[in-house]
C-alpha cells in the first residue's frame, strides 16, 4: 500500500561510516590527533540531522540546514548559493536511504575535494532496521528514519563518529556529547511509549509514508496514504478509497503536512467527519514549539493524541 521512496543513487562512496567508527565513538580506537583549527565547518541536509549535529558538536562546529523551513526534501531543489555553502563544508550529513535525490548533484556542484559526505542511513542499515520495498517491485526503501527515535539514536552516532575522525582533537567532547543526547533521546522514546500505549484508536491516516518506521515502533497503523508518491497529487477515485476507509475506521483525525497542500486531506476529512490535524516531519530552527527535535516529536505525539487518545 504504501508508496516507499526509492534511492535515486549509490551514496557514501566518500566515506562509510562504519561499525569500526562506532567503536570510535565508544571509546575503543585511538585518533591520531591533529591541531584544531576553529569551528568546524559543517552542513546537514535537513533540520532533524542539523539539531542532532548541534546537539553532539556544542560549539565546536558551525552547523548549515540545507532544506529551508517549509520546504520537503522530496521535491526541493538547490540554489547556487546553497550549492557553495556545502563547497565550503569539512562534513556534508544526508540522511540518506533515498531522501535526498539532490545530494549526488550538489557534492558534484562543489567540487571540494576536503568534503568528507556521511551517510547517516547506514548504522539503521547494519541494524537491519530499514524497511525493504515490500510490495514494492523496484525494491525501494523508506528513508523517514530520524521519526523513530530508537533509529535516530543510530544517526547521532554516526554523526559523533564522523565528528571524532574528521576533529579527533576534541574526540572527548563529541563522545560526552552524544552519550548525553541519546539519553535524552531514550527518554524521548519511554515518554511516547507511555502515552501511545493508552491510544485508544490504533489506525491512522498520514498525508505521506514518512510515519511508517515510528508506527511500527509503537504499535500503531499507518492504514492509508494520501499522496503515495511526494509531490503527485491523489485520483479522485483514490481520495474516495481513503475516505471510505477513514468512515471504516471512524478515524478523528486525518493529518497533512505544512511542506505540502492540506486541500486533499481537507476534502477527505469533510467527507469522512474527521478533523485535520497536521503532522510535521521536518520542524525547523524558527519555529516555535518544532525548533529542535525532541519539541517536534513532542508536537507531533501531542497532534496524534488529539485524534487518537
Amino acid at each position: 500500500m504504501l508508496g516507499l521512496v526509492k534511492p535515486r543513487f549509490e551514496f557514501g562512496k566518500r566515506v562509510a561510516i562504519s561499525l569500526l567508527a562506532l567503536l570510535v565513538v565508544l571509546g575503543g580506537v585511538a585518533c591520531a590527533p591533529r591541531a584544531s583549527t576553529g569551528k568546524l565547518k559543517v552542513v546537514a541536509t535537513i533540520f532533524p540531522l542539523a539539531d542532532f549535529v548541534k546537539n553532539v558538536a556544542g560549539d565546536k562546529a558551525e552547523v548549515i540546514t540545507l532544506l529551508p523551513a517549509g520546504a520537503s526534501p522530496h521535491t526541493w531543489e538547490p540554489l547556487p548559493e546553497q550549492v557553495q555553502s556545502v563547497a565550503d563544508a569539512r562534513l556534508f550529513f544526508i540522511n540518506g536511504a533515498g531522501l535526498e535525490f539532490w545530494a549526488e548533484k550538489v557534492v558534484k556542484a562543489a567540487a571540494s575535494s576536503d568534503l568528507v559526505v556521511v551517510d547517516t542511513s547506514m548504522m539503521a542499515l547494519m541494524e537491519g532496521a530499514l524497511l525493504t520495498g515490500e510490495g514494492d517491485e523496484q525494491g525501494g526503501v523508506n528513508p523517514h528514519i530520524w521519526l523513530d527515535p530508537v533509529l535516530a539514536q543510530k544517526q547521532v552516532e554516526a554523526i559523533a563518529a564522523a565528528l571524532v575522525i574528521v576533529d579527533p582533537a576534541n574526540r572527548d567532547v563529541y563522545i560526552a556529547n552524544a552519550a548525553a543526547y541519546v539519553a535524552e533521546l531514550k527518554l524521548l522514546d519511554q515518554e511516547i511509549r507511555d502515552v501511545t500505549q493508552d491510544f485508544s484508536i490504533r489506525e491512522f491516516i498520514t498525508f505521506h509514508p514518512s510515519w511508517t518506521y515510528f508506527a511500527r515502533r509503537y504499535g500503531l497503523v499507518e492504514a492509508a496514504v494520501i499522496e503515495e508518491s511526494p509531490g503527485q497529487e491523489p485520483s479522485p477515485a483514490y481520495i474516495q478509497q481513503v475516505v471510505d476507509l477513514a468512515r471504516g475506521l471512524k478515524v478523528k483525525g486525518i493529518f497533512a503536512e505544512p511542506q505540502f497542500s492540506p486541500k486533499a486531506a481537507e476534502t477527505i476529512a469533510a467527507e469522512s467527519g474527521a478533523e485535520v490535524l497536521s503532522l510535521d516531519p521536518i520542524g525547523g530552527a524558527d519555529l516555535p514549539g518544532r525548533d529542535s527535535y525532541i519539541n517536534l516529536m513532542r508536537y507531533n505525539l501531542d497532534q496524534m493524541k488529539q485524534a487518537m487518545q
